[in-house]
């Protein structure tokens, strides 16, 4: 299964540096789209990002509308992560699809709301308490895309680790 996760004008850099780290951890693409809230070779996403970030697969849009026309939502299994979303983000049966975008907004506003309205069935949330406005995007990120992958068996991801085994030999 192919994994990616498309951060629409994420304005922190160290989000984006923890959010690049997970997609080079899980295989996952990334997918940035303009305008950021910073330049992506800032030291502060490099530093959050490590070394990683020859690992990872990114991919630049100039506009969300530009991302929206190479990646219909009617021909892809999109998913627009939102606060406001009508499903829980564990719902959707991954298991089933080949490739999957997991969608986030920015930090201060999320998703456009219009969007999110036109898309309304595919909007997934992760479930809190509703006093509290909403997760850190990295955590957020995290939590749908292990989510993700662990509908797909962690596929491709290793499975036992063998730090242990070579060290009780």
């Amino acid at each position: 299964m192919k994994l990616n996760i498309v951060l629409v004008e994420p304005e922190i850099p160290q989000n984006t540096g923890n959010i690049a780290r997970t997609c080079a951890a899980i295989g996952a693409k990334l997918h940035l789209v303009y305008p950021l809230g910073f330049s992506i070779s800032e030291k502060a996403v490099k530093r959050a990002g490590l070394d990683y970030w020859d690992k990872l697969e990114i991919e630049e849009h100039l506009s969300f509308e530009k991302f929206l026309e190479k990646y219909k939502p009617e021909k892809n299994n999109m998913f627009f992560v939102t606060t406001k979303g009508k499903h829980v983000y564990s719902e959707p049966k991954y298991e089933e699809m080949e490739e999957v975008f997991a969608l986030f907004g920015k930090e201060t506003k999320g998703l456009p709301e219009d969007i999110l309205l036109k898309y309304i069935d595919r909007t997934i949330r992760i479930p809190m308490k509703p006093t509290l406005r909403s997760l850190n995007l990295s955590n957020s990120v995290s939590i749908v895309a292990y989510e993700i992958m662990r509908h797909k068996n962690f596929e491709e991801l290793e499975e036992i680790s063998n730090y242990f085994n070579e060290k009780l030999k």
